[in-house]
Formats: C-alpha cells, sequence, structure tokens
C-alpha cells in the first residue's frame, strides 16, 4: 500500500486507485479526462491544510479541480471564483441539500469559495460535482 505523506515516492494514478479502494474513484478521473479531453497532474502538497500527494485536472492552465485521496472515497476540490458565481448561485438550488450546505458554509475569501466535497458514490453529489466543474471549465 502507498503512503500518501513519502514525498519521495510519486504513485502513479492506478496505484493511487488503488489505494481509494472505490470504482468511483475511476469513473471520476476517467469522466474528466475524457469530457475535457485533459491528462492528470500526480502533485505533492506541502500545504498544512491538506499534505500529501493529490491529482489535479487543470484546462488552459486553469484548475478545474483537484482530487484528493482517501480509503474508500476521495474528496473533490473546485474553486468557486467571481466569473463562476453567478452561474453557480443559479444552480446551487437544484443541488443535492448536502452540497447546498457544503456551498452555504463555505466561507467566501478574495471572491472565492473553495469547496470540498467527498464522493463515494455516483449519486446526486457527483453529479452536482461534475456540473461544478463544467462551470468552472465554461467560465
Amino acid at each position: 500500500m502507498i503512503n500518501l505523506q513519502d514525498r519521495s515516492y510519486c504513485p502513479a494514478l492506478n496505484e493511487i486507485e488503488e489505494y481509494v479502494g472505490n470504482p468511483i474513484f475511476h469513473q471520476f478521473c476517467s469522466e474528466i479526462k475524457e469530457t475535457y479531453h485533459i491528462k492528470e497532474k500526480i502533485e505533492f502538497s506541502s500545504c498544512s491544510w491538506e499534505k500529501g500527494w493529490n491529482i489535479k485536472f487543470k484546462k488552459s492552465g486553469k484548475s478545474l479541480c483537484v482530487v484528493y485521496p482517501r480509503e474508500g472515497y476521495f474528496t473533490v476540490l473546485v474553486v468557486v471564483g467571481r466569473k463562476e458565481k453567478e452561474s453557480v448561485d443559479a444552480m446551487i438550488t437544484e443541488c443535492f441539500a448536502e452540497l447546498q450546505e457544503i456551498y452555504d458554509q463555505t466561507k467566501e475569501g478574495n471572491g472565492q469559495k473553495w469547496l470540498m466535497i467527498d464522493l463515494e458514490d455516483a449519486g446526486a453529489t457527483y453529479r452536482d460535482v461534475m456540473r461544478l466543474v463544467e462551470i468552472r471549465q465554461r467560465s
């Protein structure tokens, strides 16, 4: 089993997938890569808030989302900035209650909300995260 805190060893995506142990991880990464025609970038974060290996998905230099692997599930970070705020505000009432709560409780700083959303199945929250990523990509 890989150690996501070990900076000296960069795991491959399939190793991270094995660590997570949830087929939704593979589905999510594949869907992002196929939809936006991008590759993942596995990076080590030294940030005290979320130290360890993560997966970034960027398009034209802009971050669409960052995936933080966990055992059994994963967390997706989607930044809602000034450009996305109007579109997200318009769609958030249609989202699953859990995501609405995350959005409402996330404090805004510098005109941005950093939404950390846990995914463990392909239900409503998964679909809502995909909608957020789409808004992020369009802006």
